[in-house]
This record gives C-alpha cells, structure tokens and sequence, in this order.
C-alpha cells in the first residue's frame, strides 16, 4: 500500500508502490521488468513481434492518423509486425518518478504509441499515465495480477490536461484500453495483449504478441532524448 501520508517512496518503482504486496505475486520476470526505478541506472527494453494489429471500422482511420501526429495510436494494421518497446526510469522536470512506454510498430512507415506513467501516491493500485509526445490527455489506469503472476492495467478516468483545471474527456469520446501481459514459461518470453474500445463504436485499435527483454545499463548521460515527452504537464 501506498504510505499513509500518501508520499512516493524513493527508490521504489511506481508499478511496486502501486500494487504494494501483491506486487510480489507477479511472476519474477514481470517483477524484474517493472520493479526498477531511476535509482537503479538500468532500462528494459523488448524486442519481438505483434502477430496481430487490428483496427476497428474504416471510418475511425482519419481519427487514428490524427491521432498518430502526437504518437498516439495508428491507422495502420497487419500481421507479424516487428515490433520494439523502451521502459526507462527517470524522474521528470517536476522531480516525479517516471517510466517510459515507447512502443514502435515497424510497418512501412514506422509507428510509434507513446506513454509517460507517474506514480498516483493517493490511489493505491494506481498509475497516471500521460498519452502521447505532449502530455495532452491524463489517464488513470488500474492495476492488478492475475493468479497466474499476469498484469492486467485498466484504464479509467481521463483527464484533458491542456486545459485549466484538467477537465474530464467526455465518456462517448473515451478510448478504454485493456492490457495483459504476461511471461510465457515455455517459450522464455513476455506476451502482451491490448485492446482499445469506445463505448459508441467498439473496437478502435488492438494488438497482441510476444518479445523477449534485456536490461541494458544507463550511464550518467541518462535516458535518451527520443524517448522523453517533448512536453511535460504538472496536472494529474
């Protein structure tokens, strides 16, 4: 649990200072991949491929390549999709422990999914997850493990942070996206399944596949500069 003046611990993973104990019901390996912080100088980084990217009805396309400007969703869809994802902690420019979520879909033209994710000290089982290259649109996503040592994240409430006062995304405008991931004992390697709706037009974008992680070392330069946001908001 989250400590009772409702501060973020130092040094802890904001994935543990979510999920607290249950934290230690992911199995190692996912424990591993979300378990480290700034502190911990290193980065995870997952190589494979998406055996699927979906997209919903055609008519969604202009929305997802609008979308795609600010490197959130697509309009692109296919199969065996390489496909690479880049976690580095870091704290950001208003002293937050932060993870990156830098996924890239090499289509013909490369595309990227950008996400900032911020510990929520007042919600356990709660991370704030910033979409895209300009950290517009606040997200809450809910955590849990499944009793096999999974992660699943839920989004809930969205906020529109370029805005005063961080008003609430309408709900008929709202994109739900429900995540799974989880470690693959016999095959040595994660599996990831997402699945973005609207309650209004159902399926809007999905993937699902598999890649295997390294945890390459980040010296004192620290983080790359293309992973970071290029704008960074203080509202949650």
């Amino acid at each position: 649990m989250s400590p009772a003046d409702g501060a973020f611990r130092a040094g802890r993973s904001i994935f543990r200072e979510a999920l607290g104990s249950d934290f230690d019901r992911l199995h190692p390996e996912l424990q591993r991949r979300f378990g480290f912080s700034s502190e911990d100088g290193i980065a995870c980084i997952g190589t494979g491929r998406m055996e699927r990217v979906r997209q919903g009805a055609r008519w969604l396309t202009p929305f997802l390549r609008l979308g795609s400007r600010q490197n959130i969703l697509f309009p692109e869809h296919g199969d065996d999709v390489p496909f690479t994802i880049a976690n580095y902690a870091y704290r950001d420019g208003f002293g937050r422990e932060t993870v990156t979520f830098v996924r890239t879909f090499q289509f013909t033209r490369p595309r990227r999914f950008d996400a900032t994710m911020v510990a929520a000290p007042q919600q356990p089982g709660t991370v704030v997850d910033y979409l895209g290259t300009h950290q517009h649109l606040a997200v809450d996503l809910h955590l849990r493990v499944t009793p096999r040592g999974g992660l699943v994240i839920s989004s809930g409430e969205q906020r529109v942070t370029g805005f005063p006062g961080s008003p609430r995304w309408p709900g008929a405008l709202t994109g739900r996206a429900d995540l799974h991931e989880w470690f693959d004992e016999d095959a040595g390697r994660c599996r990831i399944q997402v699945r973005v709706t609207n309650p209004l037009v159902g399926l809007v974008m999905g993937y699902q596949g598999w890649f295997t992680t390294e945890y390459p070392q980040v010296g004192p330069e620290g983080i790359p500069n293309h992973v970071r946001p290029l704008r960074e908001s203080a509202r949650t």
